[in-house]
């Protein structure tokens, strides 16, 4: 397993819940969760002007990783993510 950070910016809390059962699904595991607050954006998003910003850190195979980008690219409720390859401690 590899180690990723994921940062993404949501308008509702609930959709937390369906993002962390995706990682599950795919067999990964979140191993930190921050929530950085809400932020207003430079530009609008889908029409929202403020969002909710979080800080993940998770666990997922090398393999399942396209299909988890394709699932986060497919929630209309997710406004933007970054997802990078972290480091090892």
């Amino acid at each position: 397993m590899i180690i990723y950070d994921l940062v993404f910016l949501l308008n509702e809390d609930n959709e937390l819940t369906s993002i962390k059962q995706l990682v599950t699904s795919l067999k990964g595991k979140v191993l930190e969760e921050n929530k950085i607050g809400e932020k207003r954006l430079a530009y609008p998003i889908k029409k929202s002007t403020t969002a909710k910003m979080y800080e993940w850190t998770m666990e997922l195979e090398p393999s399942k990783l396209e299909e988890f980008k394709k699932k986060l690219n497919f929630n209309e409720k997710l406004l933007r993510y970054l997802l990078l390859k972290g480091e090892k401690n």
